[in-house]
């Protein structure tokens, strides 16, 4: 930019202009989460509401063997999570696809404990392994715990 009379630009427009660019940018990046916010899909909206309410939780599918195997770790320890069984719900490609953009996974199981994601199937027995699982099974809230199916 160039100011009359003047053959470089002065660094007060300089200045001026980058100023005006950066509170440009803060101002998209508060709109643009405000908005991500807002428009959040109901099947993300239905996975940290879903996480939220339930003391352990499993995204399965039920045919999956690294699904009942993560199912059979709370078992052994007398524990019912709620599951939601992804293959028998109409929306269960959008859950998955909101369990991806929430952990960074597709796959399936993810586990949850008190809010906190544990993993897949490796890493839930891994957890039940060395006592971690336990540990974190002891120290949380208590509640009824039922099986999602529909």
């Amino acid at each position: 930019m160039k100011v009359a009379g003047m053959g470089v630009p002065s660094r007060r427009v300089l200045l001026g202009v980058g100023l005006v660019g950066v509170f440009c940018l803060g101002l998209w990046t508060q709109i643009h989460a405000v908005t991500a916010a807002a428009t959040e899909s109901p099947s993300l909206a239905f996975v940290k509401k879903t996480i939220a309410a339930h003391p352990i939780v499993i995204f399965s599918k039920s045919y999956c063997p690294y699904c009942k195997r993560a199912k059979s770790v709370f078992k052994q320890m007398d524990t019912t999570p709620y599951v939601v069984e992804l293959d028998l719900r109409e929306d269960g490609g959008r859950i998955q696809a909101a369990l991806s953009e929430l952990v960074g996974r597709r796959t399936v199981p993810q586990v949850f404990v008190d809010g906190n994601h544990i993993g897949g199937s490796d890493d839930t027995l891994e957890a039940f392994n060395n006592g971690k699982l336990k540990k974190l099974l002891n120290t949380k809230r208590s509640g009824y715990w039922k099986h999602d199916v529909a």
